[in-house]
């Protein structure tokens, strides 16, 4: 670690362990109920925490690294004691407790809450949008969040019951991207999709069974308009309830025997489709 880098660092030679009480404090963010308490959330490894380093629209707050991590990333710490945040050298133990993966990298970051609120994420003239609704899995969010940063989205929006986007596995499958687009999340669906159509975005659900498909409405002009693409859980997708609410449903075709995508694919497909469109 440079000098700079220790000059943010703890003077206490000892590191913390997993019973130091800012370690404890921040074990509470590995649970749901922890982090909307605290408004704050855990970034581990390196390039999540790189991510959240370059983040504009929010703070970290302090940095827990082992001493074979901070060797390892001497650069990151360097920019992290620039921002003046606080680095705590901590025990291999201390670092596993805080941990949700099968092999620790011994280095994490305690940040702010990324969400925003509906009407700030969807102002101006936003072309395209993912709304995950139901979305169980912290994966498949995670990697939606990835594809949607990946094809330009504006913004990625958790309605209804969907899995917190803060949730370890899911901030992990982002791979950082959770850091480059506003996210919003709102249990109000119907607030959702009243927000969408009043920033211009025609609500298409993703609907595997739907009579109309992706290569039909991009040959119509359909897929050039602004477009909220409202994608439901990998086990039951969008209730029919949700799909009457909504103004199309497009499905996926299929040219070989598979009997569906995964969310994640569909969804890179559905997104990539109007990205190509509104670009053309």
């Amino acid at each position: 670690m440079s000098d700079n880098a220790r000059a943010h660092h703890r003077p206490e030679a000892d590191p913390f362990t997993e019973r130091t009480p800012r370690v404890v404090a921040a074990r509470h963010l590995t649970r749901r109920q922890g982090r909307d308490k605290a408004g704050r959330f855990l970034v581990e490894g390196a390039q999540a925490v790189r991510e959240a380093l370059a983040w504009k629209n929010g703070e970290v707050h302090e940095l827990f690294v082992t001493a074979t991590a901070a060797q390892r990333n001497a650069e990151l710490l360097q920019t992290a004691s620039n921002q003046g945040i606080r680095i705590s050298e901590v025990t291999d133990k201390a670092a596993d407790s805080l941990s949700e993966t099968v092999t620790p990298q011994g280095i994490v970051a305690v940040c702010d809450a990324v969400p925003q609120p509906l009407d700030r994420a969807l102002q101006g003239t936003p072309r395209l949008v993912a709304v995950l609704y139901g979305v169980s899995d912290p994966g498949n969010a995670g990697t939606v969040t990835r594809v949607a940063d990946a094809a330009g989205a504006d913004a990625v929006i958790f309605a209804g019951d969907t899995v917190d986007p803060h949730n370890g596995k899911c901030v992990r499958a982002s791979t950082g991207s959770l850091f480059h687009l506003p996210i919003v999340r709102s249990r109000d669906a119907d607030e959702v999709f009243a927000a969408c159509r009043q920033a211009g975005l025609r609500l298409v659900a993703a609907d595997g069974y739907a009579k109309q498909d992706l290569v039909e409405a991009s040959s119509q002009g359909e897929l050039s308009r602004p477009t909220a693409w409202v994608f439901g859980s990998e086990a039951h997708g969008l209730p029919d309830d949700v799909v009457a609410k909504l103004d199309t449903s497009l499905k996926v075709p299929l040219y070989g025997a598979a009997e569906s995508l995964n969310l994640a694919t569909a969804a890179a497909v559905c997104l990539y489709a109007s990205a190509r469109d509104q670009r053309n």
